[in-house]
């Protein structure tokens, strides 16, 4: 079971590479005067709005082309047009304002849990006209004005949403996650940082936990400044599924470069149970965790040897320099 999303890809009719993004409402307050007084960036991201399913079996006024030939969702059972006129009014605009509807791309999200999966689905539309004042709220972007975004960060600059991200420009990179098993599913945001929830002996609700893979695209050899703890082609965080996912963990180590840096937040077991499995299949792989983290680490789990990190140390992955925070908590 899973909700749905309607996201929405307008394109300029004056420029055929320009999509429309709209500016996201901030999150609400927590009432926590540190975490209030963070003031983030503004974001940027494809119109969506919430995709429910037909109270009736009335017809919908909207044609969408090729979604009749869809095997993965049957839009006959969802009110698209009333989440397409809710879309379009934080736009302002009407349907009116759009020529032919088509459907773009069905994405299912990871089981992430505890509550159901979002699956979005992307339709793509041409504005009749390009010259609609949204006062502000949106802009006209190209899947490279986009990029350079992504990959070009800097403090209080404006960020892209994960919906173009996931849509318009993970497809036209050569990621890592191109090369993982195809019945895996992950979220890849921003590019080159993957989130795969994997079965673990967590705790309740939870039934997952993250793994995470940072494999950039551009790898460099060049090891440079001699102050980096450990550098690799690719960064692994917490492999920690369960006993019968091992064979899973296996296929993605194989996807993954031999210079590869493992890195453990803590010791649960929902953290660590893979670490076995990493050894076999990549002896070489080198281990970062805290001292304290290893002593709670069984000989089984991890029996090479590995370096300490502690805080403020630099690792140097595919080029890219990651700092090490210490961040404690309490843990039993």
């Amino acid at each position: 079971m899973a909700t749905h999303n309607l996201a929405v890809i307008l394109k300029n009719p004056s420029n055929d590479a320009e999509f429309l993004l709209l500016k996201q409402t901030p999150p609400p307050k927590f009432s926590e005067d540190q975490y209030d007084s963070y003031v983030d960036s503004d974001l940027w991201d494809l119109p969506s709005t919430l995709l429910n399913l037909q109270h009736d079996h009335s017809h919908s006024g909207i044609v969408i082309q090729g979604a009749q030939s869809s095997h993965n969702i049957d839009l006959t059972k969802f009110d698209v047009q009333l989440a397409l006129t809710g879309v379009l009014e934080k736009l302002g605009l009407t349907v009116n304002d759009v020529g032919e509807w088509s459907l773009f791309k069905y994405v299912e999200e990871a089981e992430f849990g505890p509550e159901f999966p979002v699956n979005t689905v992307f339709i793509m539309g041409k504005l009749l006209d390009g010259n609609q004042n949204c006062q502000g709220l949106c802009k006209w972007m190209s899947t490279e004005s986009c990029l350079t975004w992504l990959l070009e960060v800097k403090p209080c600059s404006d960020r892209v949403g994960p919906l173009v991200v996931v849509a318009l420009i993970n497809d036209s990179l050569q990621s890592a996650a191109r090369t993982l098993p195809p019945t895996l599913r992950y979220q890849e945001y921003p590019p080159g940082v993957v989130i795969l929830p994997m079965r673990s002996k967590t705790r309740k609700p939870f039934l997952t936990t993250n793994l995470v893979i940072f494999a950039p695209q551009q790898v460099s050899d060049t090891v440079g400044d001699c102050s980096f703890v450990a550098h690799g082609d690719a960064l692994i965080v917490d492999p920690g599924c369960r006993h019968e996912y091992h064979e899973e963990l296996k296929q993605i180590i194989a996807c993954l470069p031999e210079k590869l840096i493992v890195f453990v937040t803590h010791h649960h077991l929902d953290h660590v149970e893979g670490l076995s499995i990493i050894q076999k299949c990549n002896p070489n792989a080198t281990l970062l965790a805290h001292e304290n983290t290893m002593r709670r680490i069984g000989k089984g789990d991890w029996s090479l040897g590995y370096t300490s990190v502690s805080g403020e140390e630099d690792i140097l992955v595919g080029g890219h320099r990651l700092t090490v925070i210490f961040a404690p908590v309490f843990l039993l």
